[in-house]
């Protein structure tokens, strides 16, 4: 059992989810469990969300969604920031709204912040004006990332510390700004306030895929995403909403952007991309072997897809006798 283990262990599940990192396979075997058990699928990316964001993203267009329901995708504009804590409040709805027609909740995607946040909901976040948020974000979004961590240092040692090896931009601004308009660290609200709600009893299906298998993957990912029209997807973006939009602090997209300017060619940008996009998925199998909470069943995604899909039908009904 996992250490992340929460209230959320011992419950009968309200939703199943597929879990793994990216190019694992996820969507494809989604579309085949959604089929089997008359389900709707809840995107669990976080750039999903974003409109316009689509090839970068591996989003399945419609007509590759195999005609189940689809959740959680398009829903703001990439200068929009979208928490985990924001995903959760939609996700929770989405659950009860499937669940309330009679179909089986699927939650699909690889960011583990954001399945946390349901499973183990995060601190109800404290009231802040809007006036002062909105000018507090113009003088941040003109600090480079090492003024805004000098800056959060003092005010929030232990989440500096933590954001210190990565983590991204809007974390970074979000500790400043709790910190700055509440008078308090991002760490002692996590720590001191109620939850936001109920956890929501989730069982997990995690896709294990062997590292090298998964990095030629990704390669491959990158090259069919060039062919798909990543780069006029990317130039339009940041035409649109700039280079800073929050959405579009994504691999495969901040890699281009030099590009863009004649500071690097596109091949070193692709390497990076792909290098980038390695490390990450290293990061998401890091996450998924040691901070989902249980029940989690785990699977060799190399094995047939239909053995796979099998496997969690069957997890599914032998964790909710009564549905």
């Amino acid at each position: 059992m996992s250490d992340a283990a929460g209230p959320s262990s011992l419950a009968v599940p309200q939703a199943l989810a597929i879990v793994g990192p990216t190019a694992s396979g996820k969507t494809a075997l989604s579309i085949e469990v959604a089929r089997r058990l008359g389900g709707e699928i809840v995107s669990m990316d976080s750039r999903s969300v974003y409109r316009g964001m689509d090839v970068g993203t591996a989003k399945p267009a419609p007509e590759e969604r195999g005609g189940i329901p689809h959740h959680g995708i398009d829903l703001v504009e990439p200068s929009e920031r979208f928490s985990a804590a924001r995903w959760a409040r939609y996700a929770r709805e989405a659950i009860a709204d499937i669940r309330a027609r009679g179909a089986v909740p699927m939650l699909v995607g690889g960011s583990g912040f954001f399945l946390r946040a349901l499973t183990n909901p995060i601190f109800r976040e404290p009231e802040l004006d809007p006036e002062r948020r909105a000018a507090l974000a113009r003088e941040l979004e003109e600090m480079a990332d090492e003024a805004l961590l000098a800056r959060l240092e003092p005010l929030d040692p232990e989440a500096a510390e933590r954001l210190r090896g990565g983590g991204g931009r809007q974390r970074l601004m979000r500790a400043l700004e709790v910190a700055l308009l509440t008078g308090r660290p991002l760490s002692w609200w996590h720590r001191n306030a109620p939850p936001e709600a109920p956890p929501v009893p989730v069982l997990a299906c995690v896709l294990e895929v062997p590292r090298e298998r998964l990095y030629a993957a990704v390669d491959a990912r990158v090259g069919e995403m060039v062919k798909a029209g990543l780069l006029d997807e990317v130039r339009a973006l940041v035409e649109r909403y700039g280079e800073d939009a929050p959405g579009l602090n994504a691999h495969a997209y901040i890699e281009l952007f030099p590009w863009f300017r004649g500071e690097r060619t596109l091949e070193e940008a692709l390497d990076l991309a792909r290098k980038n996009t390695r490390a990450y998925t290293k990061r998401q199998q890091t996450w998924n072997r040691t901070q989902l909470s249980e029940p989690v069943v785990r699977l060799d995604a190399t094995r047939p897809r239909a053995e796979l899909a099998d496997e969690i039908v069957r997890a599914w009904r032998e964790a909710t006798p009564d549905n």
